[in-house]
């Protein structure tokens, strides 16, 4: 009996100590799908993205340059290069003149703070391969050996984490170029040099140096999560990472992954569901529509306006999603005037309108067609009405809630309650003040006590 107590005994001393550490994810997308997401990524809604690397220098066209100008064959880029650089000059010449010389990561933290965004994601490598911190396994083609010959991702990580934002890093797992990647894609990826002396080296040298709170996994599609061993990675990320339990990943490993397998779905570039989808996602969307990297051959007309941001922003976040806005800075490491005037903008709207979006979650209803489009988030026993124009009138009827005695509606921005009634069957009609000026073109009635 005294043998069959102290097995016991110890059977629950392995049990209590198995779930000190919580639970363990297997390699399998069954398991890896099944992890809780950190609940800080649903509530923060907004972020910023940033593309910045050797693309930055020819600032043409598309991020994509060196491909559209040497694979893709397109004449506008070639023309580019016969205009204005000497023949024989190739894609690595341009690193040296990524010189960021006015890159300043705090005057980048406040201004993304300034934007009201929780979190910032930055390229640390982009398809061109060049790395933006000092990888080991890049061969010099990389920020500390060339360029501007600083710790682009540690700088930028430091200023951000000083303002208690998130920080997130993008990652491609393919590169274009790469002789080993080439010779791996040659064999119908039946070899995996590159993966085991690249690319994932990268990405754990990424996480251990730099402890991202998420992690943008991007050129996944041409080839299956299995060479990537994608899964292998998320297991270590979730079980013995130090970002085990705070890092948040999107759906990019592997051909056929996205919108399948990840901690929240990216989908496809500028995803835009039609109805409320059953997994948390996010929007990533440009102010540039034309490039996510820098061009300086960009038109006032090519980019997104403020009121355009905000409508998009609010359809999102009533949908449940998270907004990720991207700007593009200079190789000389600026953020445009244009681009900071925007985000800027977005952040005196939420400094009012706030309320209405972050920690918020989709309403019964996300929408309704009244006299203007009405977009409805809720938080507990509140629900937000967000107007994305202006009615032009002092009355206005939603049709959606169902008041009870103790509905308290109020426009923020204006501490005064409003006068309502309740419509025969269901809603209200409000009488609204005078709406004060905005620029976003979107305003917020806050319903209390409503369902």
């Amino acid at each position: 009996m005294t043998l069959l107590i102290y097995w016991i005994s110890l059977l629950f001393c392995l049990l209590s100590y198995a779930s000190s550490f919580g639970t363990r994810y297997t390699p399998d997308w069954a398991s890896l799908d099944s992890r809780p997401l950190p609940e800080w990524y649903d509530e923060v809604k907004f972020g910023i993205f940033v593309h910045w690397g050797v693309f930055s220098v020819p600032a043409f066209g598309s991020e994509w340059f060196w491909w559209y100008w040497k694979v893709a064959l397109k004449p506008e880029y070639i023309l580019f290069m016969v205009k204005n650089y000497p023949p024989g000059y190739s894609y690595t010449d341009f690193a040296p003149d990524f010189h960021a010389q006015f890159f300043d990561p705090d005057e980048w933290a406040d201004i993304f703070e300034a934007s009201g965004a929780k979190y910032v994601v930055l390229t640390s490598k982009h398809h061109e391969g060049f790395t933006n911190w000092g990888s080991q396994t890049s061969w010099n083609w990389n920020s500390v050996d060339n360029g501007p010959h600083r710790d682009l991702v540690g700088d930028l990580g430091a200023a951000i984490r000083k303002r208690s934002l998130h920080y997130g890093l993008y990652h491609s797992l393919y590169e274009w170029f790469n002789p080993i990647y080439l010779s791996d894609k040659q064999s119908g990826f039946k070899t995996q040099e590159f993966v085991e002396k690249k690319a994932m080296p990268e990405l754990y040298d990424l996480v251990n140096r730099y402890k991202p709170d998420l992690i943008w996994s991007d050129g996944d599609w041409e080839a299956p999560d299995t060479y990537w061993n994608s899964t292998g990675f998320l297991a270590w990320l979730y079980n013995d990472s130090p970002v085990k339990d705070v890092v948040v990943t999107n759906d990019r490993w592997g051909l056929g992954c996205y919108c399948k397998h990840g901690g929240y779905y990216n989908c496809a570039d500028k995803f835009t569901p039609g109805q409320l989808p059953n997994h948390k996602w996010e929007k990533c969307q440009s102010v540039d529509t034309i490039s996510w990297g820098y061009r300086r051959n960009m038109k006032l007309s090519e980019l997104m306006d403020l009121p355009s941001i905000i409508k998009d922003m609010v359809y999102v976040v009533a949908l449940g999603g998270n907004y990720l806005l991207n700007v593009g800075p200079t190789a000389d490491g600026m953020i445009a005037p244009v681009f900071e005037e925007r985000l800027r903008g977005i952040g005196a709207w939420l400094k009012v309108n706030g309320e209405a979006i972050y920690s918020t979650k989709p309403w019964r209803v996300q929408a309704e067609n009244a006299t203007v489009p009405v977009w409805y988030t809720s938080k507990s026993s509140t629900v937000y009405a967000i107007l994305t124009s202006n009615p032009m009138q002092n009355s206005f009827k939603l049709l959606t809630p169902k008041t009870s005695h103790n509905t308290v509606v109020t426009l923020l921005g204006n501490p005064e309650p409003l006068k309502w009634a309740p419509l025969q069957t269901s809603g209200l009609i409000v009488l609204l003040p005078d709406l004060p000026f905005s620029p976003a073109e979107a305003w917020t009635l806050k319903l209390h006590a409503v369902a």
